[in-house]
């Protein structure tokens, strides 16, 4: 199920950023481990008291320089107008309310969505009663809070979760698969999608509901059934989103919540850029079952190593996703299309796989056999046992007599043997550590 969203909007200047990473904790520190994943980072997951939920971090949208600040800060509020459940309405204790910030109100205000105003830089007791002129914006008590210091976090997050909605549960059958279509602009989503289909279809943006819902195509084929999660269908006319590619990390995280597969499209013509990793990035910290798309490949000069040497690239472009398959064709003459599907399915069985605890263990004690833990100042990590505990993705504790024994290359080393013995293809592995409850 898609977790709500909570937008972090306001002027320049005024903290953004910093209550951002406040808000999401060390989540995108303990991922940045992975090596390849950029660290530009503008979507986030958070959770408060068993509440999940996902964070945009407007001010790390960089538009043009020769944007006009107004326009600059309207756009903003209108991403987080049209993207958000709950709005954080960011604001300076140092300036007082401004002009830009009244205008802001204006817009946020007529959006009817839910609004907290957090007043900014707030570091100690003698600025609190700066707060009280940021009733005047409208929204009800304004929250102090200090984005160095940590102050008034916990209040903030209090009064984000009392306004978001209920979690809904899915609409589709647990055997069907929804497989998320996600890209940068121009990479032939919707063309692959009509690929897909078999038939000519508008992706029209003015659909029932609201306008973030996304645009599902649910269809059949070989006995078994999909859901297409699109996100290449503008909404609104897309003003907002088309003015800078970063934009459609947003709408790309929707749909990367809602799939059970997603199929990150890169275009064969241009070759890779660095939004491409931003992109797929976001489609691992989920957790979801991957493949890579290489599209327009009609159009690719080609001999026999072509093929070979592009998915190489890809290799070392994304060294987070080595396990996922690559893929190449054309939506537009359909060359290689069917080889498509398929790989959906595997992608998606390795995904719901589970193994036996005993078969886990065999792998394992093999794997500590032939390459022991090494030693850490005179002590050795001891691997107890190993559980798989869930699926979508495959999760796999392991107890140890101490976890701060477990390196993170030793942590790779396992992984890596687990996938050998098991193929896990197309599906990231998440292994936790655990002390055994028995050594205290």
């Amino acid at each position: 199920m898609a977790r709500p969203v909570v937008a972090i909007v306001g002027r320049p200047n005024v903290g953004k950023s910093t209550i951002f990473n406040r808000l999401i904790g060390d989540r995108l520190a303990i991922v940045e481990d992975k090596p390849g994943i950029t660290r530009d980072r503008i979507y986030g997951t958070a959770e408060w008291n068993g509440v999940p939920f996902s964070v945009i971090d407007t001010g790390g949208i960089e538009l043009s320089d020769e944007e006009p600040i107004l326009k600059l800060i309207r756009m903003q509020a209108e991403l987080a107008i049209e993207e958000a459940d709950v709005i954080v309405f960011m604001c300076d204790a140092k300036t007082g309310v401004t002009g830009a910030d009244e205008e802001v109100a204006t817009m946020l205000y007529r959006s009817g969505k839910p609004v907290i105003v957090a007043v900014n830089k707030v570091d100690n007791i003698g600025r609190q009663d700066f707060i009280y002129e940021f009733y005047n914006l409208g929204f009800g008590e304004p929250i102090g809070v200090s984005g160095s210091h940590g102050t008034g976090i916990g209040d903030l997050l209090d009064a984000i979760v009392e306004n978001l909605p209920e979690l809904t549960d899915d609409e589709y059958d647990e055997d069907v698969i929804r497989v998320a279509l996600i890209g940068r602009p121009n990479v032939g989503k919707s063309s692959l999608v009509n690929a897909i289909l078999g038939e000519e279809r508008v992706i029209v943006s003015d659909i029932a509901g609201t306008t973030r819902d996304a645009v599902d195509t649910p269809f059949e084929k070989d006995g078994q059934k999909y859901v297409l999660i699109d996100t290449a269908g503008m909404r609104k006319r897309g003003k907002v989103y088309e003015t800078t590619e970063k934009y459609s990390v947003m709408r790309a995280m929707k749909a990367i919540e809602r799939a059970d597969v997603v199929l990150v499209l890169i275009n064969g013509e241009e070759g890779i850029i660095e939004q491409d990793k931003h992109i797929a990035g976001y489609a691992y910290e989920a957790g979801k079952a991957s493949a890579f798309v290489v599209n327009k490949w009609d159009v690719v000069e080609k001999d026999d190593k072509t093929m070979h040497l592009f998915e190489q690239k890809i290799r070392d472009h994304f060294l987070f996703m080595t396990y996922a398959p690559v893929v190449f064709l054309s939506a537009k003459t359909k060359q290689r299309l069917h080889k498509l599907l398929p790989v959906v399915q595997h992608v998606a069985d390795q995904h719901t796989k589970r193994i036996q605890t005993h078969l886990l263990n065999d792998v394992v004690s093999d794997a500590v056999a032939i390459n022991p833990p090494p030693t850490d100042k005179g002590r050795r990590l001891r691997i107890n046992y190993v559980t798989q505990v869930a699926v979508k993705p495959p999760t796999i504790v392991v107890f140890v007599n101490d976890p701060e024994l477990m390196h993170f290359s030793y942590e790779r080393y396992l992984e890596n043997k687990i996938r050998a013995a098991f193929d896990f293809e197309g599906t990231p592995i998440r292994l936790f550590t655990r002390r055994k409850s028995d050594e205290g």
